[in-house]
């Protein structure tokens, strides 16, 4: 096959062609043009993905945990799962507060820039306080309580409320593992064909994933710059430091965090399995929702990586709601920047409190765009530095969001791999007469 016919290749041009045109298009005034003629594309495209998202945790879920067989290699395998994802967000928190505090961006932000960037942004740093005001009023124990709904049909028809279709679809599926396995076949089928179905799917809706991403990406360059591409320039020349920050550790954590777990962990190399991943994680950089490359994420890693069915129905579902590695670097680098910037020194104690603060509020940020910043005011407000300090990093969020977003999706793979090579259900690779590598997949007991 051509280079050019890969899908991975063609979102990348989608992707470079998209950049392109919102750069120009920004510099010449079309960005009604795009707002109305060529974001809807991508809103369509992602509205597409999402459409799959819920189906697909419902079926790969009750199927995957009801062919658990018993409930003790369900804890196994959960414990085992969920533990891991706690490991690298604690990692990936820890590793934000290191490289924030040795570079200390927020001193290399001027006070002119800090008081105009406070001025800008002022309105939806009121509207990010007003949705953090609902979650901070919270109690103790209501993250827990809003895991079970009182109305599953309600919690399906709406993606942020993914934990709860999550926390359903476990229930389900161990309800399967108690009836005998007669009774049981019958709607475990059902499942099993759902998500079969919506496996399918995805190959159509990536079909259309090259001019999805190019919209979405247009549409973002547009939104952020207006008419005037100036703009962009100057919030990256003030925030360079910051940004720098985010991303160099969010790479350092992809690279070395989830580079040593495949080396050590997995039979997996970095060609094999960022070539498999690839697609994912350019879509989960134009959508910026882990959610949404759910469908992707799952077919790839089937696929292209070997994981079985059982594991990555189990695994990559539940990553896609509580594993949320990027967000949790990016809200403890963010939390130290605005502190840095407005002259507030964090105690050795606050920076604990970033570190749990950011791993709780983790597993409970909706796999949608931007919740991550709801969760960064209930972090300053944790630690006492005033929330107005998110107007210095709005601006430039939505890039970040994108690049954690992939992270985030990584993340999710490199799990899965890893769980489904200490369960046996990784595929092997051997080399055939000819040299080549032939992946054998595991046959399941």
């Amino acid at each position: 096959m051509p280079w050019y016919r890969k899908l991975h290749w063609q979102i990348i041009i989608g992707l470079v062609l998209g950049t392109i045109y919102g750069i120009f298009a920004a510099a010449n005034g079309w960005s009604k043009f795009t707002s109305d003629w060529i974001a809807p594309w991508g809103t369509i495209f992602m509205n597409l993905l999402k459409l799959i998202a819920v189906p697909l945790v419902i079926g790969s879920l009750v199927s995957g945990v009801a062919s658990l067989s018993n409930l003790s290699r369900l804890s196994r395998i959960g414990g085992k799962t969920i533990g891991i994802y706690v490991m690298t967000t604690a990692v990936a928190v820890t590793m934000g507060l290191v490289i924030v505090n040795l570079v200390q961006p927020g001193k290399a932000v001027p006070e002119e820039t800090r008081v105009s960037l406070q001025e800008a942004y002022a309105e939806e740093t009121s509207q990010r306080d007003s949705a953090a005001n609902v979650a901070r009023e919270r109690g103790p124990l209501q993250m827990i309580v809003d895991i079970v709904p009182d109305n599953f049909l309600a919690a399906a028809s709406e993606n942020r409320m993914m934990l709860q279709v999550v926390f359903v679809s476990l229930l389900f599926g161990i309800g399967l593992i108690q009836l005998p396995h007669d009774k049981a076949k019958p709607l475990l089928e059902v499942f099993d064909s759902l998500a079969d179905v919506v496996i399918r799917l995805v190959d159509v809706i990536m079909l259309m994933a090259p001019v999805g991403v190019f919209a979405l990406i247009a549409g973002t360059i547009t939104s952020v710059a207006g008419d005037n591409p100036a703009q962009i320039l100057s919030l990256l020349s003030a925030l360079g430091f910051y940004m720098a920050c985010v991303i160099g550790g969010l790479a350092i954590h992809v690279l070395l965090t989830y580079g040593v777990m495949l080396k050590f962990l997995t039979p997996l190399t970095f060609k094999e399995f960022y070539s498999g991943i690839a697609p994912a994680q350019l879509v989960a950089f134009s959508t910026s929702s882990s959610g949404a490359t759910l469908p992707v994420t799952m077919e790839r890693v089937e696929e292209k990586l070997g994981v079985s069915e059982e594991i990555s129905s189990f695994v990559l579902p539940l990553g896609a709601t509580i594993n949320m590695d990027g967000t949790a670097m990016y809200q403890a680098i963010a939390a130290v920047f605005i502190a840095q910037a407005m002259g507030l020194d964090l105690s050795l104690a606050q920076q604990v409190t970033i570190v749990l603060t950011a791993v709780m509020a983790s597993i409970g940020t909706p796999a949608v765009p931007g919740a991550g910043i709801i969760m960064l005011v209930i972090i300053l407000e944790a630690i006492n530095v005033p929330i107005q300090g998110i107007a210095l990093i709005l601006g430039v969020d939505r890039v970040l969001d994108m690049l954690r977003t992939v992270c985030n999706v990584t993340g999710d793979a490199t799990v899965s791999t890893v769980v489904a090579q200490s369960e046996g259900q990784l595929a092997r690779v051997e080399l055939s007469e000819e040299g080549d590598r032939i992946r054998i997949k595991p046959t399941l007991e």
